[in-house]
């Protein structure tokens, strides 16, 4: 592991690269990948009781199916809601409504569960714009998701989508950063990745 300050850098820079391609990825190939992470998230998640996960962006994968795809997994989907301040994330149950919440992002309406939440969930789809060989991931830099993830339990399935050149061999990483176990491709499918102590 590098220097803190050197590995904040270097993910900012990798962030900054990333963002600019999905931005840049046409319509028909992010609608494509849609559909076949979502076929391959149901079919890794199938007998899941309860399920957290997020509402994908535009530019996300998944984005369009989800999470409205989870419902046929018949599982209790639990969706993040972002705090109004500080580095949070509370949850709700998904009923299918949503609302803007904080940064634009759209969030579960009804009641707010905690951010302890997360801890009854027997699988997590977190959201990521890169993750490496170990399950490290880069997300957006806002440290939301490490800090949900301390509260998820310690046998819980933690899964990232991204499309397919976002797998890459090793990602800076800082001490603080929670590792998935497995990662979700439009080409691959699931993929489960080498145990990482959490």
């Amino acid at each position: 592991m590098s220097h803190p300050v050197e590995s904040a850098v270097a993910k900012d820079a990798l962030r900054a690269d990333l963002l600019a391609r999905r931005l840049a990825r046409p319509a028909e190939e992010r609608a494509a990948a849609a559909e076949a992470i979502v076929a391959a998230l149901l079919r890794g998640l199938d007998g899941v009781g309860t399920l957290a996960a997020f509402v994908p962006e535009p530019d996300e994968p998944g984005a369009g199916l989800l999470p409205r795809g989870y419902a046929q997994l018949g599982a209790r989907v639990l969706l993040p809601v972002v705090l109004p301040t500080g580095r949070l994330m509370d949850w709700a149950v998904d009923t299918g409504e949503l609302e803007t919440g904080r940064f634009g992002l759209l969030q579960p309406v009804g009641p707010r569960l905690g951010p302890e939440a997360i801890g009854a969930a027997d699988a997590v789809v977190v959201p990521a714009l890169a993750v490496d060989g170990l399950g490290f991931r880069l997300g957006r830099g806002g440290g939301y998701y490490d800090r949900a993830l301390v509260h998820a339990r310690p046998d819980a399935v933690l899964v990232t989508v991204v499309f397919d050149d976002e797998r890459l061999d090793e990602l800076p990483r800082e001490v603080h950063d929670q590792p998935v176990t497995a990662v979700v491709t439009p080409s691959a499918g699931w993929v489960d990745l080498v145990p990482t102590q959490r």
